[in-house]
């Protein structure tokens, strides 16, 4: 309960979006630099270095910015634009509290420097090249302009000198954060490239080796891959059913002979689509090798695969299989079968392949269907073999051995008194 009760807690203040909680998670550990910059305002107002009411003006103004991105990306606005982190806004506004606290902590102004590189440091692993320029650039001119301000207004906490070395070592040190920042930035884009080419790499494998290149069917080897979770899901399940048909286009080496093998590749290609149009999405076509196809019909009998078929034998009739040679026409034999629960599926491959040539030899252009083997009856038990007329049964003949032992032990037992 109480573990529910946090996590309820931790979605409402976080979000439950995963992105979205780590851009707040980070957004509020910056926060903590303001934090900082809040307790030092604050000790040198109590040391007398500067008002109470200048405290509470900084006070407010971290506040509120605080308030406002948190409210930015715990909302979801900050999703319009093209970094959602907000990165680059955040770090502006950042570097202008500091450096606002740097203009009204007088002579405990130097200790807010560090606070710009804590700042400047948040944004090295999200910031872009351009966004890190531009961070450096506006830090070193506004804290330059702060500067002058402060030298002419109050000389006395801002002397030239000590203000010389404040601005050359902010004029060095934010520069090379920046540059850092930028070849990491660089660094990022190229591993993110290289990601997108293993990605599209690999992409390209998996097409390779699971699908056939020339009708983009899957292939013998991922269809066997198929076949066995098909098989397994009907073991776990009892009642899971399919067929299998195996296809074959009539007379196709007579097509490559007369019109080449262009064309006949061009046929294969429109066949598939033909076929995978007219099909149910559930059913999985396959190229089993040269013209011939391999069908798996899901959740189905083999007289309702048969109309499967006959629909793309329907669709077949007048489709146009080659631009070259438009007149061109195809037809198919189909050996059909239902796949008997337990059989290996090798015996079911070879019952399709027995119906698709008798498929054939029956004049082309038609399914055949053989049925799996008949379901097994339960053998009855042998037998018992009659004994001889006038024979005692088997336990009698017990009975009468174990007496006439009995009967030697006695006559023993006599003997020997």
């Amino acid at each position: 309960m109480e573990s529910a009760a946090k996590s309820n807690w931790s979605t409402w203040l976080f979000s439950s979006d995963s992105r979205q909680r780590l851009r707040i998670k980070r957004s509020l550990l910056a926060a903590n630099v303001f934090g900082a910059c809040a307790l030092t305002t604050i000790y040198a107002a109590w040391m007398g270095f500067m008002s109470f009411h200048d405290v509470w003006l900084l006070c407010l103004a971290i506040a509120l910015n605080c308030s406002f991105w948190y409210g930015m990306l715990r909302s979801g606005l900050n999703k319009r634009f093209d970094d959602p982190a907000l990165t680059l806004p955040q770090i502006l506004a950042a570097l202008t509290i500091i450096i606002g606290a740097y203009s009204i902590t007088g002579p405990f102004h130097g200790s807010t420097m560090m606070l710009l590189v804590l700042v400047l440091v948040f944004g090295v692993f999200n910031l872009s090249a351009k966004g890190a320029r531009i961070a450096a650039t506006y830090t070193v001119g506004l804290i330059g302009v702060a500067q002058l301000i402060k030298m002419q207004t109050d000389p006395v906490n801002y002397p030239f000198k000590l203000e010389i070395v404040h601005f050359v070592l902010t004029a060095a040190i934010v520069p090379t954060i920046s540059r850092l920042a930028a070849q990491l930035s660089s660094m990022r884009e190229r591993l993110q490239s290289q990601k997108d080419d293993l990605a599209q790499a690999l992409t390209r494998i998996q097409i390779l080796a699971t699908r056939d290149e020339l009708t983009g069917l899957v292939n013998r080897r991922h269809m066997m891959d198929v076949l066995q979770q098909h098989r397994k899901r009907l073991q776990r399940s009892g009642f899971h059913r399919f067929c299998l048909a195996i296809i074959d286009l009539d007379h196709f080496k007579r097509v490559n002979d007369t019109h080449g093998h262009g064309v006949g590749d061009e046929v294969l290609r429109r066949f598939s689509a033909i076929a995978q149009q007219a099909l149910r999405d559930t059913d999985v076509l396959a190229r089993w090798g040269g013209e011939e196809f391999l069908l798996l019909l899901n959740d189905t009998t083999a007289e309702q695969a048969q109309i499967g078929l006959d629909r793309v034998r329907e669709m077949l009739v007048d489709a146009r299989l080659s631009n070259e040679v438009p007149e061109l026409r195809a037809t198919f034999s189909a050996g059909l079968t239902a796949y008997d629960s337990g059989e290996p599926l090798d015996v079911c491959i070879e019952r399709a392949d027995r119906a698709l040539y008798e498929a054939k030899a029956s004049g082309r252009n038609r399914t055949v269907i053989h049925h799996g083997p008949p379901p097994r009856r339960a053998e009855p038990p042998p037998a018992a073999t009659p004994l001889p007329d006038g024979s005692a049964d088997g336990a009698s003949l017990v009975a009468v051995a174990l007496l006439d032992q009995d009967a030697d032990e006695d006559d023993d037992e006599v003997s020997a008194h």
